[in-house]
């Protein structure tokens, strides 16, 4: 799948060129180990398909893999004793993407673990929430 002009590691990953700790695979997806895992049982869901982020990814590829990554979040609950889990996506440099093809990081939590996301919510300003509702809403 991969030639001298595009490179994608998880599409090695896909065609088996690249070793991963596979949890999960059908048709459309697969799920395996994060290398740098942030808890106990963090692991990535992708799709088969190569796209590069949630702006490329079909409906279809993105429904499986969201349906995938569920899946694994129930066997993290039930197998490891996860209390949670985060779903993380990153879409693009500014958003910490790093790896050009879509993928979500499924993140099990557990009650005191030492993980904390860089983002701590806090009480945001009106005026701002409704001038970007505004610009995100259908029309």
């Amino acid at each position: 799948m991969a030639d001298a002009a595009f490179e994608c590691l998880f599409c090695s990953i896909v065609a088996g060129d690249v070793p991963a700790s596979v949890i999960a695979e059908d048709e459309r997806t697969i799920a395996f180990m994060d290398i740098n895992p942030a808890t106990a049982g963090h692991a990535l869901v992708i799709p088969k398909a190569h796209c590069r982020d949630l702006y490329e990814i079909s409906s279809d590829d993105l429904t499986a893999t969201t349906l995938a990554a569920q899946a694994v979040a129930l066997r993290a609950r039930d197998a490891l004793g996860a209390d949670g889990v985060n779903l993380l996506n990153s879409c693009g440099e500014a958003a910490w993407q790093t790896v050009f093809h879509f993928h979500i990081h499924l993140i099990p939590r557990y009650e005191g673990d030492p993980l904390q996301l860089p983002w701590l919510p806090a009480a945001g300003e009106a005026d701002a929430i409704a001038a970007a509702a505004a610009l995100l809403a259908e029309r």
